[in-house]
């Protein structure tokens, strides 16, 4: 038996870490089965089970926490990912999730994890970098940091801050466009530091009226947050730009008196181990990393899941599986 946060009421966001069986991988499939180190919960996911009910009536109960850092334990013979193997990746939602003792993530959506990084840096990275890559050089239509296609563009970043935001920061600087970060006044120069030409203080500044100004004028939107923050951001797209949200269909926040029909994009990221090898080659080079707001052990998950879902954390919050097994350990053994 080992430790799983479970949710057992789908219309509730409670959770209850109680014990299941270590779960067991498919013979002949591409299912690794893997030690959790460290998992990186997701704001809003919580609300996933009663909104988007799991296809597979086995699980009993939900499982949440997709984004995990581990150690393979078995794997197929073919795998590029034997025991003993460091990974990071994001598993799918029609699967149980992560925040537990052991679970299982296939072939596909896994990568080796950095070594410049702690497992709990590991544990935030796939989510929010697969997202930032997918709006910047697949929705957006960069094509890849060295494609030359953001060179001279203007892009504006909503949730400059956040757990994507920090990437597309990093990303489309790398890339060579011209990036403005809006976040609050207490990230600023986290943002500068990331790479950010410019920063919007959404406190003191309203970005709708900023928008509006002819040399304020973006090629590209990059959205994170939806609602009144995406709304304000269509102002500032240039009637040839493109609006790319992960939080919201953006035709759905247009505000009525904008006459802006740009181009709009809305897509929900795609688990994939190849985009994460490139991300994990960054991080080696020491060009890239992740923001980690905070780390939870997994009796304090409330908290953890609380402060995923406030809005404010700068980074990714983290929650610590294996380091509560070690200190459960030792308050044993003293």
């Amino acid at each position: 038996m080992a430790r799983a946060l479970l949710q057992k009421d789908p219309a509730s966001k409670d959770l209850v870490l109680d014990q299941l069986p270590v779960p067991k991988r498919q013979p002949n499939s591409n299912e690794h089965l893997i030690q959790v180190h460290a998992i990186a919960p997701c704001n809003g996911e919580l609300l996933w089970p009663k909104n988007f009910p799991l296809p597979d009536p086995s699980i009993k109960y939900p499982v949440p926490g997709h984004d995990m850092a581990g150690t393979v334990v078995e794997a197929p013979e073919s795998s590029p990912f034997q025991p003993g193997s460091e990974v990071y990746g994001r598993t799918r939602y029609s699967r149980t999730g992560a925040a537990r003792d052991y679970t299982i993530s296939v072939t596909a959506e896994l990568a080796r994890r950095s070594q410049r990084l702690s497992w709990a840096e590991s544990a935030a990275t796939a989510l929010s970098a697969e997202s930032a890559w997918q709006a910047l050089f697949i929705q957006a239509g960069l094509g890849s940091i060295e494609s030359g296609l953001a060179k001279g563009k203007r892009i504006l970043i909503t949730g400059a801050s956040g757990g994507c935001g920090c990437w597309e920061v990093q990303l489309a600087s790398l890339a060579g466009a011209h990036v403005i970060g809006i976040c609050g006044g207490q990230n600023v120069d986290l943002v500068k530091r990331l790479g950010a030409r410019e920063t919007i203080d959404y406190h003191t500044t309203d970005v709708a009226e900023w928008g509006q100004k002819a040399e304020n004028k973006v090629d590209i939107v990059i959205d994170n947050i939806g609602g009144p923050s995406l709304e304000s951001a269509w102002w500032a797209a240039k009637g040839d730009g493109v609006i790319v949200s992960i939080a919201q269909p953006p035709e759905t926040a247009r505000p009525l008196e904008c006459e802006n029909f740009v181009k709009t994009l809305f897509f929900i990221m795609q688990s994939s181990g190849a985009q994460l090898e490139q991300i994990t080659k960054l991080i080696d080079e020491g060009k890239c990393k992740p923001l980690v707001d905070s780390v939870w052990s997994l009796e304090d998950h409330k908290k953890a899941f609380d402060k995923a879902d406030s809005g404010h954390a700068s980074g990714k919050v983290v929650i610590d599986i294996i380091g509560s097994v070690r200190n459960a350990k030792r308050e044993l053994a003293a």
